[in-house]
């Protein structure tokens, strides 16, 4: 009889180990994994930016989500980010607007010569001109957030007190900050930001026209002892998702992405004036540097001779279908809203 229940009990045993081993065993579910392209270097303040909204997605959801960040153009540069984005090479990528100014005509608006005073401002009144319009240049995209440099300035080797002494001067720009320069007066010489030291000590450049922080980040305090203020223009740019990555996130994930749309874009513009603020204090400190400013007559014939900029854009935005001075009078109303 013992030996009866020994044998059933082995049964028991080995059809119960049968069917532990024959059932599927549900995968352990690791994280969502996300790539996050970037074109400057990882120092600089859009890389800053990812850093801070890698940590706080993360840490949002809970471990659910885990993104791997490449700064300096290390998965894709600053002329194919958007659309290397849409083609999927990353889920996630930031790019400078100012860099295709014919494909993100509405919100490069921006950067015209309009008076945003600061990054934090700038940032703002970009993203509630993008959550207005919704350009059709962002349909294959899910726009993550915006945000903005900080105002551009003159830093040079010679003191540039009006506008007989920025005639002719050969000065570093890029872009519609060049267009802007001529406009003044000098001659703006185009290269790449990190060739500007070397132009500097060699003399093949008198100054560059940039926002400050570059004053500490790239040292040109060192070789530029004179910053013009002019605060004349931001220039925008835009976090974006690659749309499948985005419909495969559950709702949880993508509700703690769009929460943090405008709390990112405020958090990098409060963090690129207080960078530029960090950076004049050390320039005066280490080198002293003088900070010149403009009367407001002279800044008025300064601002005179940049009109032509933003009617030239109001004209070609129109012949695109845009309400262009509508778009305008929003930048400006905008401005006052969140300069308070």
């Amino acid at each position: 009889m013992r030996q009866k229940w020994e044998h059933v009990i082995i049964g028991i045993f080995l059809a119960a180990f049968m069917i532990a081993t024959l059932m599927p065993v549900p995968a352990q579910a690791g994280p969502i994994k996300l790539s996050y392209a970037n074109f400057p270097p990882a120092p600089t303040f859009p890389s800053v930016q990812m850093e801070r909204w890698k940590k706080e997605v993360e840490k949002r959801t809970q471990g659910k989500v885990a993104i791997n960040t490449y700064p300096g153009s290390t998965l894709l540069g600053a002329k194919n980010m958007m659309d290397g984005v849409i083609a999927g090479q990353a889920d996630i990528g930031c790019l400078c607007m100012a860099y295709q100014p014919g494909r993100f005509v509405l919100t490069n608006a921006t950067s015209l010569p309009v008076g945003l005073p600061n990054a934090k401002v700038g940032s703002l009144v970009l993203w509630d001109l993008y959550k207005k319009y919704k350009p059709a240049a962002f349909e294959k995209v899910k726009v993550l957030t915006m945000f903005t440099t900080a105002p551009t300035n003159i830093m040079s080797k010679v003191p540039v007190r009006n506008l007989g002494d920025i005639k002719g001067l050969d000065l570093r720009a890029s872009g519609g900050a060049a267009q802007i320069l001529g406009a003044w007066g000098a001659n703006p010489v185009g290269m790449p930001m990190p060739a500007t030291v070397e132009a500097l000590q060699k003399g093949v450049v008198k100054g560059l026209y940039s926002s400050l922080e570059t004053m500490k980040d790239f040292k040109f305090a060192e070789l530029c002892r004179f910053v013009t203020m002019t605060n004349t223009v931001i220039y925008p740019f835009a976090v974006v998702m690659n749309m499948d990555s985005w419909n495969a996130l559950p709702a949880d994930v993508k509700k703690v992405m769009e929460d943090l749309g405008t709390e990112q874009a405020e958090w990098t513009g409060i963090y690129m004036d207080n960078h530029v603020k960090d950076s004049i204090e050390w320039s005066k400190k280490n080198y002293n540097v003088e900070f010149i400013q403009l009367g407001d007559s002279e800044m008025a014939m300064w601002n005179q001779k940049l009109q032509f900029i933003t009617d030239n854009w109001i004209k070609n935005a129109k012949e695109k279908g845009l309400a262009a001075e509508a778009i305008v009078e929003d930048i400006k109303t905008l401005t006052k809203k969140h300069s308070k």
